[in-house]
């Protein structure tokens, strides 16, 4: 008989790291900063939201840009306009392929997933 997933326990969550080899990934960390740069128009204020100090940020988009054949953030510095930044169409796309791509991980793996959780001990909530 096998048991189903404790309704009352945690939700698990999927992460996904894709390897381009050994120089070149993106994962949940690259994801998220892409993501917040587009909500925020800032490395900086990305990388606060994330508890990620600014230099962390900034090497992750250097790394980003340096991996993609077209920039995934274009920047600009401060000055009379304000600095700021923003994701590129390139930078969109791949966050959208990525996002879809734990869409359809999360959904295809969902029973695998209950199978393993329903073997678990019980775990605290935090609440």
């Amino acid at each position: 008989m096998t048991e189903q997933p404790r309704p009352d326990g945690p939700t698990p969550s999927l992460r996904i790291r894709i390897l381009f080899g050994e120089d070149a990934m993106l994962g949940p960390g690259k994801a998220d900063l892409l993501e917040r740069i587009g909500q925020t128009g800032s490395i900086a204020a990305a990388g606060r939201s994330m508890s990620m100090s600014y230099k962390r940020a900034w090497m992750l988009v250097e790394t980003m840009n340096a991996a993609f054949r077209e920039p995934l953030i274009e920047s600009s510095r401060g000055g009379a306009k304000g600095g700021g930044a923003r994701l590129t169409e390139a930078g969109a796309e791949v966050l959208s392929n990525y996002r879809k791509l734990e869409e359809i991980m999360a959904e295809a793996g969902a029973a695998r997933i209950g199978a393993i959780q329903s073997m678990l001990r019980d775990i605290p909530d935090g609440k």
